[in-house]
């Protein structure tokens, strides 16, 4: 059975910093894109960012850039997410999730490619 598991969310004030973790189990990382997508409360669900396990690209939204870094340990089958300077409009469901196709890793956080696999979720509220 495929499972992704995330976890490391919490509450943090506003400049401060947290580390998602993904695990799965079921499968590996080897040739797929892998992601973290976010859903604030009464929006939809957007692409944060993404890594290519094979080549290693990265894709990040352009809020995040410069304050999430994306990292994936092929070995352990986990990915993370470190972020950094939060701000409270980063308060969010963070959501792992893996696509098993070769589609680009832009294309993949942009939703343009349906997702295969996703977690459960894990909740990250920044105060101010």
């Amino acid at each position: 059975e495929v499972q992704l598991v995330e976890s490391g969310g919490g509450l943090v004030q506003a400049g401060g910093s947290l580390r998602l973790s993904c695990a799965a189990s079921g499968f590996t990382f080897d040739g797929y894109t892998i992601g973290w997508f976010r859903q604030a409360p009464g929006k939809g669900r957007e692409g944060v960012s993404c890594i290519s396990s094979s080549d290693t690209s990265t894709y990040y939204r352009d809020s995040v850039k410069g304050r999430f870094t994306i990292s994936s340990d092929n070995a352990k089958n986990t990915m993370y997410l470190q972020m950094n300077s939060l701000k409270p409009e980063d308060t969010a469901v963070y959501y792992c999730a893996i696509n098993r196709g070769a589609w680009g890793v832009r294309g993949v956080c942009q939703g343009h490619y349906a997702m295969d696999y996703w977690g459960k979720g894990t909740l990250v509220t920044v105060f101010s």
